[in-house]
Formats: structure tokens, sequence, C-alpha cells
């Protein structure tokens, strides 16, 4: 018997095994030169602010209200004012993070190095800290008062959020090989999480036991090798109403009733960043960045953007009309959510945008692989 030991691939060497290890010269991903637009939106950069370099990690800034919660790699973790783009407050933890942040206004929470769990109150003050049976690499998800973090090696873990105190730990299934993504978690009113999983299981999870309400396939491994088979759910699943949508790496892209996890559509389709949604529309960029929009109601193929293809596109978010989106450029795209056309664009750093926008009141706020907090007010 072979026993394979689990291990997590990171992404840009499974994309680099996968595409272009047999590529030929003219199939080399070359970022596609962005063209001149004319602007339909007005995108005024109303303050910039930073929390310091991502390194080798993804930190995904959260929303609440008019505020702004982010994290980066250093331990630094900020409670920013959208309107203005001041401090609340600031802490700097003793410890590099790899994960963060979550928050619900009153407790934030971010992921040590070492796994280490840290929780800070409405004061930005260290309220208790735990410990996850694994590495942390996605952002933990705080409320219904519980703390939840998931581990590399899908675990997830619910922690009272006023102790501490370990509730319950939800194992999903082991797969030989996995990448590297912070694939983040959903909650679902007040009884459940939702979540993906390496391997492209999808799992609604209750809040009070840790036991699964539903599990299902959004898609299964194919192929021959490990690399061929890996076949990770990417980003967070959304939820409108009671439709949740998911999406995987060399898989599918589709939605289920979140009360019973039944498909509601799937299309073949392969994602290693993530979707958005809203009432109409799923969005989402594929491998090669191509971005693409399908009807939320059956699935139905709206339009595709490949003007932005090779250019690691970020998760995408739906602002009124517009899919935002960055790359890796830090770039940020505004395209029509008729059409796909560009109808605006903004500029930030330079480096990179992996994490999705978030919108804190009438304020978009992109955060940076540096580490920089821009906040956009689209007209």
């Amino acid at each position: 018997m072979i026993f394979l030991k689990r291990y997590a691939l990171p992404l840009a060497c499974a994309m680099t095994v996968m595409l272009t290890a047999c590529a030929t010269k003219d199939e080399r991903r070359v970022p596609t030169p962005l063209v001149d637009i004319k602007p339909v939106l007005t995108v005024e950069q109303a303050w910039k602010a930073s929390v310091g370099k991502a390194g080798r990690y993804l930190f995904s800034p959260v929303a609440v209200g008019d505020a702004i919660y982010a994290a980066g790699a250093n331990g630094t973790v900020a409670k920013i004012d959208a309107k203005t783009g001041q401090d609340v407050w600031r802490t700097k933890l003793k410890d590099d993070l790899s994960a963060g942040v979550g928050s619900d206004g009153n407790l934030t929470a971010v992921g040590g190095l070492k796994g280490n769990v840290y929780v800070l109150g409405p004061d930005g003050k260290q309220l208790w800290t735990a410990t996850a049976p694994g590495e942390i690499i996605s952002p933990p998800l705080v409320g219904n008062d519980v703390v939840i973090v998931r581990t590399i090696d899908g675990k997830v873990i619910a922690f009272n959020a006023q102790t501490g105190e370990q509730k319950w730990i939800f194992q999903a299934r082991a797969v030989p090989l996995n990448l590297r993504v912070a694939a983040g978690m959903t909650f679902a009113a007040s009884q459940a999480v939702l979540a993906g999983f390496p391997g492209g299981t999808f799992a609604a999870i209750n809040l009070q036991s840790g036991d699964a309400y539903w599990q299902t396939p959004v898609s299964f491994p194919k192929g021959v090798t490990e690399v061929e088979r890996i076949n990770d759910v990417t980003g967070a699943p959304t939820l409108v109403g009671s439709e949740t949508c998911a999406v995987t790496f060399q898989g599918r892209i589709g939605c289920f009733d979140a009360n019973s996890g039944r498909p509601q559509w799937e299309k073949a389709f392969s994602s290693d960043s993530g979707l958005a949604q809203d009432n109409e529309i799923v969005a989402a960029g594929d491998d090669w960045s191509v971005v693409n929009a399908f009807s939320g109601i059956d699935g139905a193929p709206l339009w595709k953007n490949d003007k932005l293809k090779n250019r690691t596109v970020s998760v995408p978010f739906i602002l009124g009309r517009a899919v935002v989106i960055g790359d890796y450029q830090g770039y940020v795209h505004f395209l029509s959510t008729q059409n796909g056309e560009f109808v605006g664009r903004a500029k930030t750093d330079g480096s990179a945008i992996t994490a999705a926008p978030v919108l804190a009141g009438d304020t978009l706020v992109i955060q940076t692989h540096d580490g920089g907090l821009y906040g956009f007010r689209p007209r």
C-alpha cells in the first residue's frame, strides 16, 4: 500500500506545473497590455493608509458599518474610519501573522504563523489567544458568539467568542494535494457557516455542534496525476437570499440551495481566486484571468471580458452595476454588469491586488500586497 503524505502546493507552483510545463514558446502567459478606456464612472481616491506588507500570505480587509478592519504580516491590526482613512485604533501584536482579518465590529480576530488565534476587543486590546491544530492562512470568521478559523488541512474550529474555549472541530475529507490559497467562510444566518474544501466539497456546518447540515460536491477530481486532480473550492462561498454559490479550481462553478445543499445549476469552470454574486449575476475570473458572468438564476453565460487575460485578477466584487476586480499591477477595473465592458479604472501602489474589494458606507476599499489601503468613491 502506498501512503501519500498530505501537503499544500503553492498556487504559483501548481499553475506553473499544469499550464506552462508543456507550453510552447508562443503559449507562455504574457499579461495582456491595458488599453485606454472611456470611463463612465468617475473613481475618486478619497484616502490612503497602510497596514504592512502581506509577504507570502493573502490579507483581506473587512467592512463593518463605516469601519474597515485590516491586518498585515508584520502583526499590525487596525480599525480605520472608512470616511476619512484615519485610524480608530491600531495594534501591533508580538507575532507575525498569516491570516486576517475577521470582525463583527466588536471583536476582531487574526491568525498567527504558528496557528495562534488572536482576538482583540472593541478598543483593539488583546482579549484572548488560542491555538488551532494547524496552519491558518484563511481569514477568521467572527459573529454569532463564535470565532471560527480554518487550517490548511481542512479543519474548521469554533471558539467561544468571549472566553476562547474551543467548542468544536469539523474535519473535511483529506486529499493528497491541495492549493495553498486562502479559502474564506460565510455565515448563513445564525445557524450555519458555509465553507468549501480541497477535493471540491461544499458544506453547511451547524454553529452549535460542528456537525454538517449538508455536504455536497461542487465538482469531482479528474485526471491521472495528483496535480491534475487538484480540485479545491477557492475563495469564500457567497450567499444571496437562499442561494449560495461556489467555484473550484479545475472543476465547476455553481449555485446551491443554502438550506439543503441541492444544486440549482452548475457549469464547467476553473478559478484559482473565487467569485462574486448579487441578485442577478455570478462573476468570476478563470485561470487565465478572463472575467466571466453567469445568470444567477440558471447559470446561463452572459458575457466574457478577455482584456485582462493573464493579469492575475483578484476575487471580484459587485458594486451596483459594476464588477470590481484588481490585477497584478495594482489596477482596479470596473466592468459593466450588463456587458462586461470597462466603465472605469483606478490605480493603487503598483503591487498585486488579490483580495476582494469591500464596501464601507459609500467608500470602496482595496488592500494591496504591499499593504496599501485605498479608499475610492465611484461616482
